[in-house]
């Protein structure tokens, strides 16, 4: 059931108030899990009940996403800004250096928080961040054409298009290797959710100039491409593990962007095995 936490962030303009939703269940070590642009928490529901039985999972909408209030006026939606702010939704809700999760800018959100001292390991799935210009230009222009696409569709004709395996495709086929596999109440929910986003369009401006290019040091990482990300090219993997030399790269057969849905087993393994690494190291 999702709830919400309110907490204080430091932002360029001074402390400021923020309200995020987010849904909790399980026992053990914290995980955070974080979606991409334009998705919401559901995202990881396909593969939540796998990693709560060995996890407390606390999976949230961003700021600006879903059904999370948008950072108050003023405050960037950068990485400086975001990450931190991540962090004191764990403090506010009782959790010290989480294990995360993360899908695109979620992943990139991951790496961050991994960077600056906030995770005890991280898992980034198909993260952003590792472009070339180019790929970061048609990155943009797909998302920006999938934005347009949500906002453009009256809902019946949403609705309609999600009752078929060929809607379904067309509707979520740029994210998704197996759209098809998609419930029609998920597709429509996931195109609202990104025809709403309020963070939508600042987020995309504050990562217009993003790339991650410092090392993670010193905690488990594993950065998963789908080798059917049709989104952030799978070669984009290769650059990223050039990044973080340290970091354990992994290929998701016939998986998309967000991968998720595409093969929960497979997905829910290689962050269980990446959060049980960090007892191994402890006890090296």
């Amino acid at each position: 059931m999702t709830a919400t936490v309110s907490f204080t962030i430091d932002s360029p303009l001074g402390p400021r108030n923020a309200t995020v939703a987010y849904e909790r269940k399980g026992a053990g070590e914290p995980l955070l899990l974080l979606h991409g642009i334009g998705h919401h928490l559901q995202a990881w529901h396909p593969v939540t009940d796998i990693l709560a039985a060995e996890h407390d999972v606390i999976a949230v909408d961003l700021p600006g996403f879903g059904v999370s209030d948008p950072l108050p006026d003023g405050v960037p939606y950068d990485l400086g800004t975001v990450a931190p702010a991540l962090g004191a939704l764990c403090a506010a809700l009782g959790v010290e250096r989480p294990h995360v999760a993360g899908n695109s800018l979620g992943g990139l959100l991951a790496l961050e928080m991994g960077r600056i001292g906030l995770a005890r390991s991280v898992t980034a799935l198909s993260p952003a961040g590792f472009w070339t210009e180019g790929e970061r230009r048609y990155a943009f222009a797909t998302l920006l054409a999938m934005r347009a696409g949500a906002k453009a569709l009256p809902r019946p004709a949403l609705e309609r298009l999600s009752r078929t395996a060929t809607g379904r495709t067309a509707l979520t086929g740029t994210i998704y290797a197996r759209p098809a596999r998609r419930s029609p109440e998920a597709v429509v929910a996931e195109t609202l959710a990104l025809r709403d986003a309020t963070g939508f369009e600042k987020t995309l401006a504050a990562g217009g100039s993003v790339r991650f290019t410092d090392d993670v040091p010193g905690l488990p990482v594993t950065i998963a491409w789908g080798t059917r990300d049709r989104l952030l090219l799978r070669r984009q993997g290769v650059r990223a593990k050039q990044t973080v030399p340290g970091a354990r790269l992994v290929r998701l057969p016939d998986c998309g962007h967000v991968p998720m849905s595409d093969d929960p087993a497979l997905v829910a393994r290689v962050v269980l095995d990446t959060a049980r690494s960090t007892a191994t190291r402890t006890a090296a």
